[in-house]
């Protein structure tokens, strides 16, 4: 009898665009299903920024992986090819940027189509920053200038998420707020450095390449405000 597939997704709190020490990218690439993984990597959300796809193969080029990048502003393959394509990989990796964008271009190509078909089929969805807040509900974004929230999204991950909590300013606060207030679900808050891993949609692992990072669960405590919970992480090092 046949087995469904594991639906897997990571939300990244760093990575080759920020991080020098691969170790998050290094803890994606030990979840994959095979021992040489195909990584494709999604830059949408920056416009396809060409220093941004020369700095993700420049760091997956020398790792156990075969990495490629998929363009949508300058897109080179048909609908059948799209899908292919995208349906191959083992890992799909989605850069940071604008979430909004993101995800109206996705639709406008049918890539939001062909991600809940990767993650049917048991590709690994991963991302950092808007590559983190797409596969949610809804998420906390800058999207439209000032911090606020966008209640869209790809729904693969129940609830909400928001990225950079400790490092921008502004994060924290109002991300409880559009939580406390219904804006958004109640959801998931990721310090830079932080990764977590959900499994059939459950959270299954936390890590964190510093000790003092964490990742938080935020739900609602009446009279419009919101409480945080702290969610141990295990610390990675470079013999991971």
């Amino acid at each position: 009898m046949a087995v469904d597939p594991v639906r897997r997704l990571a939300l990244l709190g760093g990575g080759f665009s920020v991080d020098d020490d691969g170790l998050l990218d290094d803890w994606v690439l030990g979840h994959a299903r095979v021992s040489r993984p195909k990584v494709c990597f999604v830059p949408t959300a920056s416009g396809d920024a060409p220093a941004y796809l020369d700095r993700f193969l420049s760091a997956f080029e020398s790792r156990a992986c075969e990495p490629s990048v998929l363009p949508l502003f300058r897109r080179g393959l048909d609908d059948a090819a799209l899908r292919t394509f995208l349906l191959s990989q083992d890992i799909v990796y989605v850069g940071g940027g604008n979430t909004a964008n993101l995800l109206a271009v996705w639709r406008a190509h049918g890539v939001d189509r062909l991600m809940y078909e990767a993650y049917d089929g048991g590709t690994l969805l991963c991302g950092i920053s808007a590559g983190a807040n797409c596969w949610a509900e809804g998420s906390h974004t800058d999207s439209f200038g000032p911090l606020t929230f966008l209640p869209d999204g790809l729904g693969l991950l129940s609830g909400s998420v928001c990225p950079h909590y400790d490092s921008e300013p502004g994060r924290r606060s109002s991300y409880q707020a559009a939580v406390g207030t219904g804006a958004l679900p109640a959801g998931w808050a990721l310090e830079d450095g932080v990764g977590a891993l959900f499994t059939n949609g459950l959270l299954t692992e936390t890590v964190t390449r510093t000790p003092q990072a964490s990742l938080y669960w935020v739900e609602p405590d009446g009279e419009k405000a919101a409480m945080e919970r702290a969610l141990p992480c295990s610390l990675l090092t470079q013999s991971q």
